[in-house]
């Protein structure tokens, strides 16, 4: 099987030693929650440790902070220190609006949009961002939180989808699940979590590594 250009971050790390074996692993980027009500939560300064220890290593690989709601003004007093995020990653109701003003408060730092998808209307309320994000990550909706349910977006037709930027999978990415998802949906990248884990926060290594191997080869 020849390999892919699939994308791979791995998302909800808390630590500093499992950020550097994933990263090992060949994850393309790191996602880092900063969500306070999330169970993968953590602190601007364990953060800021992690993130400097990557760019060390692995300067290449995205450092991605992932925010909900945050009001523009705190994104840039606490998220663009040093070292600085590659990636501000927008996981709540942020409208078209709110968007537009923060490309244009941090050009040089990138915006990836998350949508949680419940129909295919809400697939066609996408396009309106696409001038002011670059990256679409499309999540599955759920009640009880904004992501890292697990599950995956249903009875929704992701087959050959596109958008003008590219766009990434999550909500339950799992090894089995792989085939389908590189023939059939072909999204630029995938966005894993909860699938990995022994618990929030903590993944286990052996399956992170596995189905990185996967999706590369």
């Amino acid at each position: 099987m020849p390999k892919t250009n699939t994308l791979v971050k791995i998302c909800g790390l808390t630590s500093e030693e499992q950020a550097l074996q994933v990263a090992k692993l060949g994850a393309n980027a790191i996602g880092i929650i900063s969500v306070e009500e999330s169970p993968r939560y953590i602190s601007a300064e364990i953060k800021k440790k992690i993130f400097k220890t990557l760019e060390k290593y692995y300067p290449k690989i995205e450092r991605v902070s992932v925010v909900k709601n945050c009001p523009i003004d705190l994104i840039i007093k606490n998220f663009l220190g040093e070292p600085s995020e590659t990636i501000i990653q927008l996981h709540g109701d942020e409208d078209i609006d709110y968007c537009k003003n923060l490309r244009k408060k941090i050009p040089n730092i990138g915006i990836w949009k998350a949508f949680r998808i419940r129909t295919e209307n809400d697939l066609d309320n996408i396009k309106p961002f696409e001038d002011f994000v670059d990256s679409i990550l499309l999540d599955s909706w759920n009640k009880e939180t904004y992501g890292g349910s697990g599950k995956k977006i249903e009875s929704i037709n992701l087959k050959n989808l596109r958008f003008t930027k590219p766009w990434w999978l999550a909500g339950g990415i799992s090894i089995e699940w792989i085939d389908e998802i590189l023939s059939d949906i072909r999204p630029d990248g995938l966005d894993i979590s909860s699938s990995i884990e022994i618990y929030p926060g903590i993944k286990n290594l052996d399956t992170t590594k596995d189905l990185i191997y996967k999706i590369k080869n």
